[in-house]
């Protein structure tokens, strides 16, 4: 599990990050261009798009957002704290655009971790924010995945090796999203693991590591979790399934724009499988290049005119990722804006140096 609170801007070690996307963007033009048998087929297709349905897909996004927002604000809320929902979703997409930087919905959780703690300047109630909204989305986004695993199925479109393939992702982002939870079950044993493996990984990386930090998160997440217990996980689980049915919404009326009555079993599909697999990779921030290339190839192969498959797909994530990606610039500006500066937290106890690492093994505050 991340250490949240520990959030460092992009330096030049990171660029590696930024060449392996360029290299996946490529790959990704090289799927998605062949896709396309005639540039002028292609360029009909958005000539003749209906553009009531283009702007339902739009408005259809903004829901998709308001209603993350409203998860994050009904968190907050169960904690007796106060955010709007509208700031929330401000917050959401500055997170985004956060993600698109540094790498990764870890980043992301990590972003609004720090946004929402600022704001209502408690620690378990950001804790929980930044965790939860993550959880649930990577559950919504596992059952629709499920769904189009079941459709191939049913169609013969399915073999045993991708059937496998797809459950051992299935099982990898349940682990990686869920795995946190350990720490109710056996807290003395999960402390200690992830003690261990913090420690070791900032070794390597050279930086100062505080397992009191560690300590505390997990206080607070354990807390929080049993106050979510209560009823509490409703109304952002309402919030979470709301962005992702949204998104998928506006995937399914932008198919309805280019005259193409895709079945529900293939949107499922070319929507649930791709991003279980960007969710994997999570490397690639918001899933650049593994989204289009996946969706692509799904969609052509289940019958799709692979003219009006890159049409859709661009548009899709056009109004989907880009656009509040880059608003989520300005919104990470706004936010910013006014906030007075404060010094750097002490932490509570000292950090370890290179000469006296500590021992990852010690369960003591």
């Amino acid at each position: 599990m991340a250490n949240l609170e520990e959030q460092t801007p992009p330096t030049k070690k990171k660029t590696w990050r930024f060449v392996i996307i360029l290299i996946v963007l490529g790959l990704a033009v090289n799927l998605l261009l062949p896709q396309i048998s005639n540039f002028t087929e292609a360029w009909s297709v958005v000539k003749t798009m209906t553009w009531w349905a283009v702007g339902l897909a739009a408005l259809s996004i903004i829901f998709s957002y308001l209603s993350y927002g409203y998860c994050i604000h009904a968190i907050v809320a169960s904690r007796k704290q106060q955010l709007s929902v509208p700031k929330s979703t401000l917050i959401v997409m500055s997170a985004t655009s956060v993600g698109l930087v540094a790498g990764g919905w870890v980043t992301l959780a990590g972003s609004i971790f720090s946004s929402v703690k600022r704001e209502t300047e408690d620690n378990g109630t950001a804790t929980i924010t930044g965790l939860l909204p993550s959880m649930l989305l990577n559950m919504s986004i596992a059952l629709i995945a499920v769904v189009g695993l079941v459709y191939l199925g049913i169609i013969g479109q399915l073999t045993n090796g991708q059937l496998v393939q797809y459950l051992i992702f299935l099982f990898l982002l349940m682990f990686i999203t869920f795995g946190s939870l350990l720490v109710l079950v056996f807290p003395k044993f999960t402390y200690k693991v992830i003690n261990w493996a913090l420690w070791h990984w900032n070794k390597i990386r050279k930086k100062p590591y505080d397992p009191q930090k560690t300590r505390d998160m997990l206080d607070n997440l354990i807390f929080s979790w049993k106050e979510m217990g209560r009823g509490n996980w409703k109304k952002p689980l309402l919030g979470a399934f709301g962005y992702t049915l949204f998104d998928l919404l506006a995937m399914y009326l932008i198919f309805i724009a280019a005259g193409y009555n895709i079945k529900l079993g293939v949107l499922f599909a070319s929507y649930g499988l791709p991003y279980l697999l960007a969710k994997i990779a999570f490397i690639f921030p918001g899933g650049i290049g593994v989204v289009e290339a996946t969706m692509a190839a799904i969609q052509t192969s289940l019958g799709v005119p692979s003219e009006i498959s890159v049409v859709v797909i661009l548009v899709y994530r056009l109004f989907s990722f880009w656009a509040p990606t880059l608003l989520g610039f300005a919104a990470m500006g706004y936010l910013n804006h006014n906030v007075p500066e404060t010094a750097p937290e002490k932490p509570l106890v000292a950090q370890m140096s290179p000469a006296n690492p500590g021992d990852p093994h010690d369960e003591t505050p």
